[in-house]
């Protein structure tokens, strides 16, 4: 894999995000729409010196993060139902490459829905962490978004491009609202804050809540690597699913 190719993959598949207006909707906008909604109504609560709408940019990061990490597996499922995979394989570009650039081209647009929310956050008065800090979230909110990203090649890997989106959504969904990334989980029934610490989304928004509160993340940390083993192992089956086909 040359740096040269994978660059020209790379910015191939940001101009395919850019002209697609209805998946930067839902994958940017509605992010950062609701983190407004809920940092106008909740921002001036918080943890000590650190606002309400802070602690919201590991949450509503996290799943506005996550949520871009999710588009590769649909782009591989319209690439496949097209047949363009098949071409990849018998074109110069490996088909890791195609892959790879998939994923790596959802980093900036992911970045760029976090630094989205900060101004926001900015805008309001209720922006209380330094640069570095800042920095530091948004550095683990993209690492953490890996496990996503595998699982959502491993369902592009295996299903129809229209059947894509609602299975990672069904899946995705439920897991953000149990994971605490839309409201708390004190306010959430006592089975649900006892499921969160299982989920890849809870861990996800724990490591830039870690950060702003002073908190170990080690935990959260060994939870994802642990995440990432199994999306990737699933990744890897729907691989060969796929080459099989």
């Amino acid at each position: 894999m040359t740096a040269s190719i994978l660059a020209v993959e790379i910015r191939d598949e940001l101009y395919a995000i850019i002209r697609e207006p209805t998946a930067a909707f839902f994958s940017i906008a509605m992010p950062v729409g609701m983190f407004a909604v809920f940092a106008t109504l909740f921002g001036t609560e918080g943890n000590g010196p650190v606002s309400g709408a802070t602690l919201m940019l590991a949450t509503f990061g996290a799943f506005g993060v996550i949520s871009v990490a999710l588009t590769p597996g649909i782009g591989i499922a319209e690439d496949r139902e097209r047949g363009w995979l098949q071409v990849k394989r018998v074109s110069p570009v490996p088909v890791r490459t195609t892959l790879a650039a998939k994923v790596a081209a959802s980093l900036p647009v992911a970045f760029g829905v976090y630094a989205a929310m900060s101004l926001t956050a900015f805008a309001m008065g209720l922006f209380d962490t330094d640069m570095g800090t800042w920095l530091q979230i948004a550095g683990l909110l993209l690492l953490g978004s890996l496990p996503f990203a595998l699982l959502s090649m491993a369902v592009g890997f295996v299903a129809r491009g229209r059947a894509a989106p609602a299975i990672i959504n069904a899946v995705f969904l439920p897991m953000a609202i149990a994971g605490g990334l839309w409201m708390p989980l004190e306010v959430l029934p006592a089975f649900v804050q006892d499921l969160a610490v299982w989920l890849p989304t809870y861990h996800t928004s724990q490591l830039g809540l870690g950060l702003l509160v002073g908190e170990s993340i080690v935990d959260n940390v060994a939870a994802l690597l642990a995440a990432t083993a199994v999306t990737a192992s699933l990744a890897a089956i729907g691989y060969r699913w796929m080459r099989a086909e």
